[in-house]
């Protein structure tokens, strides 16, 4: 298989793909936006909170 059929057969997949539509694509994308900023800020929060358990921690030591 040479370079311009294969190009060919990949527009041609190209073509029967279903596309989203605007209104999906904007939603789908704020979904995972939002997905995204809660996930930081819970990991955020978690990291904030074990550095608090590990610095008392370690404040017991001294």
């Amino acid at each position: 298989m040479n370079i311009s059929t294969y190009i060919q057969e990949a527009i041609a997949e190209l073509h029967q793909v279903r596309w989203p539509t605007r209104h999906q694509a904007v939603r789908l994308s704020v979904i995972t936006i939002g997905f995204t900023a809660a996930s930081a800020i819970a990991f955020g929060a978690i990291d904030y909170a074990l550095a608090q358990v590990v610095t008392f921690l370690l404040s017991l030591t001294y």
